[in-house]
């Protein structure tokens, strides 16, 4: 499927401003609504978009209904009630849910959806505010082949690489996983990146180094001088829907009677840091937790 289409996109939060406003670059008549209308409606002004009086209302004007909110409870939030857009939602709409979302919730949406006459599939997004203001978020998608197709173009506007991972829900177990080995991979940097320094080592010299060796991960690449060393810690992700991931990770291999000591430290550790910095930080901010046990800064 080609062309225009009627967008109705749900959540214009830190992420979903720029996929929105990518979209609409694109040549999509998009129409947004958001839990702070106020932001929904600055979001119009600037792009030429509709703001819309509700969900229903968004879904009444949409051949596809986005949602790109916090969590699963936030797309049923969404999704349900009078002012909900399944209310609104017009027979044979497709719904794509680009929440990092709980895939056993994904399946019940899904579920619903269908009840209401339409089709969703879910497409979580990686690649954090930097890549979704320049259209080149990594994009997992889980549905049927033709819903697939029927996304793809919108989808391209939004990111550059779109991988289809199989059946409903396998997108968000697949975004679960990746976050897994990224909060792992970030961990055990900022550990690396203390023991180096305490030994004499320069943080940032060793971040080069490791850039060019078999220690290289997206967390030496993106964030330890970005966002840590520098002390900006400004990746747009929070700490809380890190664990809120972790977590969803935890479940699936739970599920799966999967036998997964490190990734269940790896929860305790980022938990740990939650609940010790606080409410309200970024997911980079992790590593002060580890400076805290370390008693030595990474800058």
């Amino acid at each position: 499927m080609s062309g225009s289409q009627a967008v109705g996109f749900i959540g214009i939060g830190t992420m979903g401003w720029p996929m929105a406003a990518n979209l609409v670059k694109a040549g999509h008549a998009v129409t947004v609504n958001d839990i702070a209308a106020e932001r929904a409606q600055a979001f119009a002004r600037e792009h030429g978009a509709q703001a819309a009086s509700s969900n229903a209302a968004l879904a009444r004007d949409a051949d596809v209904v986005i949602l790109m909110t916090p969590t699963s409870a936030a797309d049923e939030a969404a999704l349900s009630g009078p002012d909900g857009a399944l209310a609104g939602l017009r027979k044979n709409a497709l719904v794509i849910e680009m929440t990092s979302g709980n895939p056993s919730r994904t399946r019940e949406l899904a579920q619903r959806v269908s009840e209401a006459g339409g089709l969703l599939i879910d497409a979580p997004v990686s690649g954090g505010v930097a890549r979704a203001r320049t259209g080149e978020l990594s994009i997992m998608v889980g549905g049927e082949q033709a819903e697939f197709a029927r996304a793809e173009p919108l989808l391209r506007a939004m990111g550059t690489t779109i991988v289809r991972t199989g059946g409903v829900a396998t997108a968000h177990a697949m975004k679960a996983l990746n976050n897994l080995m990224s909060a792992a991979g970030f961990l055990i940097g900022a550990e690396a990146l203390l023991i180096g320094k305490k030994f004499g080592l320069d943080p940032s010299t060793m971040v080069d180094i490791l850039n060019t060796s078999t220690g290289m991960n997206n967390s030496t690449q993106r964030k330890f001088k970005q966002m840590v060393i520098s002390r900006s810690f400004d990746g747009g992700f929070g700490l809380d829907l890190m664990v809120k991931d972790l977590g969803i990770a935890l479940s699936i291999a739970q599920d799966t009677h999967t036998a997964a000591p490190f990734s269940s430290l790896c929860k305790e550790m980022w938990t740990a840091a939650a609940t010790t910095l606080g409410p309200g930080r970024e997911h980079t901010e992790m590593a002060k937790l580890s400076e805290q046990m370390a008693g030595v800064e990474l800058k």
